[in-house]
């Protein structure tokens, strides 16, 4: 009988890189080690310096080169990985330095996108992104490899590697926006169908990992993926639920926030994103546990702003209240936003509070009727409660004497 041998995978070994500006770059240094982890990456080490703006060449200083060099060798490293996006000389650099893989937290953040995106339409925003990114940054040998210059010895036959990427990449990068263009529209279409069931909606945003997918789960049994990770969601989902008073309310879950998120997947997701631009209410689920709450909390606001998601009432759910002393929970506070509930969405604790205030937000600018419908016209009473909030129906001779809160748009 022949022989068996376990094969482990060997993770591949990081060291953390950062440069402190201002203000302590710890809490950024921990979620990039998350990432990292999330990445699929083991930490093995991080170094900091403090300076007064990044080094244009080669984003640290040079006595700080040489004691990462060191670590490097010491500890093993396959990757060196900055907290900051870098630009294409500073990456050269920084591994011509180091002799070793040197990425930025954009490359780790569109990796991750890349490993959890399941739909076609994540797919093909994640490569969007992805592409994006480089074409930014491809370098070549400067004017050594160009054939778009005139004079002897610049003719030939074909395109230099570096002109043939750069082509073929801006190529696929209008094959993707053509593709995404259709996504969109069959969103905005859905959007439309949305509308005009006047069906409200309530969009769930947040920080990554704050619980959305969990709440979102526990309301409407979706059946979303629930992970203890960063970004183990991307694709938005949208269920219906029903309140007790046969209201019918739609929960969209949105990609989670995170800070430093690269532009290149802002502009990618914004089709997805912008869920919350259409929503009725915004459900900002905040992780309470979390000690860095009120930072994510800003990242969150940053964030919706340059959506342009603005004008619309926010109710903040602190989740995780499971988690956080008896003594704290009366810190937990949201200025800014028309209210806040405590819930724990894992363990189903609140819910029943929260309800009641997305009802009461969402039915803020209903009317209310007292009517006698003809019993041919029963169908109203229906509308009635799928839309509005039906208080009382008594069945008399004439017709159905119903007591309700309506959409202006059913009056």
């Amino acid at each position: 009988m022949a022989e068996t041998y376990e094969t482990a995978v060997e993770k591949e070994r990081v060291i953390l890189l950062a440069v402190e500006l201002t203000e302590s770059v710890e809490y950024s240094l921990d979620e990039l080690e998350e990432l990292a982890e999330t990445a699929g990456a083991e930490t093995v080490g991080r170094l900091v310096q403090k300076r007064e703006a990044f080094h244009p060449g080669t984003y640290i200083g040079k006595g700080k080169m040489d004691e990462l060099r060191e670590m490097v060798v010491r500890l093993s490293a396959d990757t060196v990985v900055c907290d900051d996006e870098l630009s294409p000389a500073q990456i050269t650099n920084l591994q011509d330095e180091l002799e070793c893989r040197v990425i930025d937290r954009t490359v780790l953040i569109l990796d991750i996108f890349a490993a959890h995106a399941r739909t076609s339409e994540g797919k093909l925003q994640v490569e969007l992104a992805q592409l994006r990114y480089r074409s930014s940054r491809l370098i070549g040998l400067g004017k050594v490899l160009s054939r778009l210059g005139g004079g002897i010895g610049t003719r030939g036959p074909g395109e230099k590697k570096l002109e043939m990427d750069r082509r073929l990449i801006k190529e696929r990068i209008a094959t993707l926006n053509r593709q995404l263009k259709d996504v969109v529209q069959s969103r905005d279409t859905m959007r439309r169908q949305r509308s005009l069931s006047q069906t409200p909606t309530v969009a769930i945003v947040g920080y990554t990992n704050a619980g959305k997918s969990t709440l979102l789960n526990t309301l409407t049994e979706a059946s979303v993926l629930e992970e203890d990770k960063l970004f183990a969601t991307l694709d938005p989902t949208t269920r219906a639920l029903e309140l007790e008073n046969g209201q019918k309310i739609l929960f969209t879950d949105t990609v989670g926030f995170i800070s430093k998120l690269p532009h290149q997947l802002i502009k990618a997701f914004r089709s997805t994103l912008e869920e919350a631009k259409y929503a009725d209410l915004i459900l900002h689920v905040v992780d309470a546990s979390n000690t860095e709450y009120e930072r994510q909390m800003e990242v969150v606001y940053d964030t919706l702003k340059e959506l342009g998601v603005v004008d619309k009432p926010v109710l903040t759910v602190f989740n995780k209240i499971d988690c956080v002393d008896e003594g704290e929970k009366d810190s937990l506070k949201d200025l800014k936003s028309d209210g806040f509930v405590q819930i724990s969405a894992k363990h189903s604790q609140g819910l029943d509070l929260m309800l009641e205030e997305i009802e009461r937000y969402l039915n803020a600018g209903f009317v209310h009727i007292e009517k006698v419908i003809p019993y041919a016209d029963a169908g109203y009473l229906q509308k009635v409660r799928q839309y509005g909030k039906l208080e009382k129906e008594e069945y008399r001779e004439d017709g159905i004497f119903v007591k309700a809160s309506v959409p202006p748009s059913l009056v």
